[in-house]
């Protein structure tokens, strides 16, 4: 698959894809994230000077600049996929769970997922009630998600312990990654946020021989789609100067794409504004320089949901931040739809501000906010 970034033709290699479907058929939800931290770690040691990891289990590779006055860069995706937590279990063997992130009750029923426990993986199904024992029943429309249980085919509460389910034990979407017949978008779970671990990953490694005029610390956070917790514990560690959010957002391009935003196909989101954050005037002008320059395409972005971008910008004195973004449909489902050409736009433009932000840039972005 081929994209055209910076006037030249970009080759998605195979290895790409590979990368891709590693981290969305990884399973990870807020809190239990480890199986994620774990690939992380492995495939960014090669490309930073260290790895480290904050108190709630975030994952970071740094390089160092040997200048201490060299502005510091983070880089900061999310590990967690939006997922369930067992609250209950029942006399006969059902469980019952709270949802970890945002869920419409609609997309939950008759799926499969895995119930992870401490000591294996478990498959699961979402329950649902055939359409023939609804006849006559009052309207369904009112359903809640955690009314929704969950079946593993166990017969008794005893059966459920014995297998080792306990309650706070999580519950995850299982799906397959796969190209759809034009080869131009890929079908899969969790590109919300898997995304912003791909391109970390390939970011490191393009830019593995370059020397940096900054210090870039680069990985993901835990526990964003439980309310932005994780980016709090790892900006007051690395204590960046400047913070780029690497998230997938809703596109809207279903029926029309006169006043809505999010497109596949059309490029990088450049988010502007969303509940929590106003991107300030030095960085929004930062991104839209360096994406002209190098003849990225990007689409501007309002949003109706925040990202760790939104808890970065007000910790410690103020953290000019921004998000580098993508979208894709139907995310917070089993099934998410994103154009490969967005990637491709965004990972160029994660790549040209860690090759471009020196000191002299980032005084002209504090100068302009």
């Amino acid at each position: 698959m081929k994209s055209r970034i910076n006037g030249r033709v970009v080759q998605v290699e195979d290895k790409t894809f590979q990368l891709i479907k590693d981290l969305t058929e990884i399973q990870g939800t807020s809190g239990n994230e480890r199986n994620v931290r774990n690939y992380m770690r492995e495939k960014m040691t090669p490309f930073v000077d260290r790895v480290e990891t904050d108190g709630l289990g975030g994952v970071f590779g740094i390089r160092e600049n040997e200048n201490a006055d060299a502005p510091r860069i983070m880089v900061a995706a999310h590990m967690d996929e939006v997922g369930f937590m067992v609250t209950l279990i029942t006399d006969n063997g059902m469980l019952k769970v709270t949802p970890l992130g945002g869920w419409s009750p609609y997309v939950v029923s008759a799926q499969r997922f895995t119930l992870q426990t401490r000591n294996q993986d478990i498959p699961v199904i979402s329950s649902s009630i055939p359409p023939h024992l609804l006849r006559g029943a009052a309207s369904s429309t009112d359903l809640k998600v955690d009314e929704i249980l969950f079946d593993a085919g166990f017969d008794s509460l005893d059966e459920a312990m014995e297998f080792g389910v306990r309650p706070g034990d999580t519950i995850v979407p299982q799906a397959e990654t796969i190209w759809t017949a034009n080869k131009k978008k890929i079908i899969a779970k969790a590109w919300d946020n898997r995304y912003g671990n791909v391109v970390v990953v390939e970011a490191l490694e393009a830019l593995k021989d370059e020397k940096l005029p900054n210090t870039l610390i680069a990985g993901a956070n835990v526990q964003e789609e439980v309310g932005l917790r994780g980016t709090r514990g790892s900006v007051n560690k690395f204590n960046p100067d400047l913070f780029f959010a690497v998230d997938c957002s809703p596109a809207n391009d279903l029926m029309t794409k006169k006043g809505t935003f999010g497109h596949l196909g059309e490029g990088f989101l450049l988010r502007i504004q969303d509940p929590g954050m106003i991107t300030l005037r030095g960085m929004r002008e930062f991104l839209l320089d360096t994406a002209e320059t190098h003849n990225i395409p990007y689409q501007y972005f309002v949003s109706k949901g925040g990202t760790d971008a939104g808890a970065a910008h007000t910790m410690n004195h103020g953290v000019p931040s921004a998000v580098i973004g993508v979208s894709a449909r139907y995310i917070h489902t089993h099934q998410s739809m994103f154009h490969i050409d967005d990637y491709a736009a965004a990972k160029e433009m994660v790549i040209q501000v860690a090759k471009t932000l020196d000191k002299s840039t980032y005084e002209t972005i504090m100068e302009r906010n």
